[in-house]
């Protein structure tokens, strides 16, 4: 019954995933709204010169320390600004530092807000435990596929005894294929026409770090007894 439900999962999500594809690549429609919304943001901040470069820096920053806009939005707003090479260089360096800020806000400064923030993710319990345990190797494993938000690996790793070296190592060391491939993929959305079959390519390995982090949920996931 259970091997069951994992292959329906698997199936829906496949077929969901089919849908977006043909939607946002096939469709008019749907590419117009890929490209609109980075392209009117990073428009608006090229206007504004230094200013709207700063503006994206450090909107990286904010994101990292409050996903309030699709990292690919904004990662793909210092690709236009900055080029792939500096975009990139700038979507690291300043996602890494938003990490290392909401780490220390965690563990100084905002215990009570970030243990309300974390509510809304069950599975922090049991990778808090693991990170205690293990923690460059979880935090590196968290930042290379998709467990959880994070924003959640940075606050909870600061609630728990983790100590910063391994934190920053596994941050350092995870962000870097992660944030190129994100800034890979909002390159190539800008650069529809010319790179559609890498982006195909790019986004295919995005959805594989999906499901694998979908299978590291379920071992992590408590056992209902």
């Amino acid at each position: 019954m259970a091997n069951r439900k994992r292959i329906l999962s698997i199936l829906v999500i496949l077929i969901l995933v089919g849908f977006l594809v043909y939607f946002f690549f096939f469709n008019h429609i749907g590419i117009k709204l890929a490209h609109s919304n980075m392209r009117q943001l990073s428009d608006h901040l090229n206007d504004l010169g230094w200013p709207g470069k700063i503006i994206g820096m450090a909107l990286i920053f904010a994101q990292t320390f409050f996903p309030f806009i699709p990292f690919v939005l904004v990662a793909g707003t210092n690709v236009a600004l900055f080029g792939i090479k500096v975009g990139f260089l700038v979507n690291y360096t300043m996602s890494c530092l938003g990490a290392i800020a909401s780490f220390y806000f965690a563990r100084y400064y905002g215990h009570a807000w970030v243990e309300k923030k974390l509510e809304r993710f069950p599975l922090v319990t049991q990778f808090s435990r693991r990170m205690e345990q293990r923690g460059f190797v979880y935090v590196l494993l968290g930042r290379l596929i998709p467990i959880l938000p994070s924003s959640a690996i940075n606050f909870a790793a600061g609630l728990t005894r983790v100590r910063f070296t391994p934190f920053l190592w596994g941050t350092v060391i995870g962000k870097l294929p992660i944030v190129f491939l994100e800034s890979m993929i909002a390159h190539d959305l800008f650069h529809f026409h010319k790179y559609k079959g890498r982006l195909l390519l790019l986004l295919g390995i995005f959805v594989v770090l999906i499901l694998v982090g979908n299978g590291v949920k379920r071992v992590l996931a408590p056992k209902s007894k």
